[in-house]
């Protein structure tokens, strides 16, 4: 089969953006993904994806079993000086604000999607093809083909993923704590089936390089204890349940996003900081637009089309550089450790908390429901 696109990165994005375009009859080749180094990162991550993210996968027949996706009943977000937000799905009118989905199992089924999709052909190897996509990654050695460069800035930390077991029941609840210029996230799993337990979740804390290499190299106890001070023992005693994965986190974009017969989608085009859990939410939403955009084009125009592929990178860009805006924004007023900064900030969370109409819109924007 000689494919209409040929798509190089076999990740989430990669895989989801190869069902869509099989679904309007393009030929797709999907590149596989290099074997990883260590299968330890894999083990321990976990997907926010929201209410937008949910619907596409369903639609593909994607989405993964009860056990594998915990939905987020309410969040908690507390400041380094008692500033507190709360959002309750219930309040928002929405079973759920966003749904914890194990990685292993959101692949599984996109693999079982794509094995009755005739339309779809594994490759090792890039293949010609009217349009090229890279899906990547933020690491992806592709973009330079094309002369991209990926203007990058870091932010000195890294964020440390690994499975806890917890004394309380997490009660379906996401908690994140901001202090000291750290962020750290629990993010509730166990599954939706009724009485699935209640007592793991998944954890995100970005700390500083230094810091973080401490962390990683500290024994089980030292480092269970570092996270219940963290975390003020909300959740009781802590222990870990997987290895601890590591990586560098960064604020990036290329300066381009298409060319003739290429185009970038997903962490090869764009990341932003973890702390609104946003990254994978952006790159669904790229493959929905570019699936659309080419199922929009004139008759006469190829998929590969320069001007074609502009209307998708127009469509895009403004949601990602706001959602990289907030996020960067917001790692930085943390970041800062002089007063004024912490009251005002924690002034400032107090207040939006009880804002009324932003706060359902800032919430409303999360869920992917406008």
């Amino acid at each position: 089969m000689v494919p209409d696109v040929c798509i190089r990165g076999a990740g989430v994005v990669g895989r989801t953006l190869a069902l869509l375009l099989a679904r309007d009859r393009l030929r797709v080749g999907l590149v596989r993904d290099a074997a990883p180094a260590s299968g330890a990162a894999s083990d321990v991550r976990a997907y926010a994806l929201n209410a937008a993210s949910k619907d596409l996968l369903e639609m593909l027949r994607a989405w993964p079993d009860a056990q594998h996706a915990t939905p987020v009943l309410g969040m908690r977000v507390h400041g380094d000086e008692g500033g507190e937000v709360h959002f309750d799905a219930q309040a928002h009118g929405a079973p759920a604000l966003a749904w914890i989905v194990d990685v292993q199992g959101l692949q599984e089924r996109l693999a079982d999607a794509l094995r009755y999709q005739p339309l779809v052909e594994w490759l090792d190897a890039p293949a010609p093809a009217a349009l090229t996509v890279i899906c990547e990654g933020r690491a992806s050695t592709a973009r330079a083909e094309f002369g991209v460069q990926f203007e990058v800035t870091s932010y000195r930390q890294r964020a440390i993923a690994a499975r806890l077991h917890c004394e309380k029941p997490h009660d379906r609840l996401a908690r994140q704590w901001f202090a000291e210029g750290e962020i750290l996230a629990f993010l509730p799993l166990g599954g939706s089936e009724p009485g699935a337990n209640g007592n793991s979740v998944a954890v995100v804390w970005s700390v500083e390089e230094q810091r973080a290499t401490d962390l990683l190299a500290s024994d089980n106890a030292a480092f269970e204890a570092q996270l219940e001070a963290a975390s003020h023992r909300a959740l009781g005693k802590l222990s870990l349940a997987s290895e601890r994965a590591a990586w560098p986190l960064q604020l990036a974009q290329a300066d381009r996003w298409c060319g003739p017969g290429w185009v970038l989608a997903g962490d090869a085009a764009h990341t932003v900081h973890p702390l609104a859990g946003q990254g994978l939410n952006l790159g669904l939403a790229d493959a929905r637009e570019l699936a659309q955009v080419l199922h929009q084009r004139e008759y006469w125009r190829s998929v590969g089309d320069l001007k074609l592929l502009r209307r998708f990178e127009r469509s895009r860009k403004a949601d990602v550089l706001a959602m990289a805006g907030a996020t960067d924004g917001l790692q930085q007023l943390f970041a800062q450790q002089a007063e004024p900064w912490a009251t005002l900030r924690n002034w400032g969370m107090t207040g939006f908390d009880r804002s009324g109409p932003l706060k359902d819109w800032v919430a409303r924007q999360a869920m992917g429901r406008l």
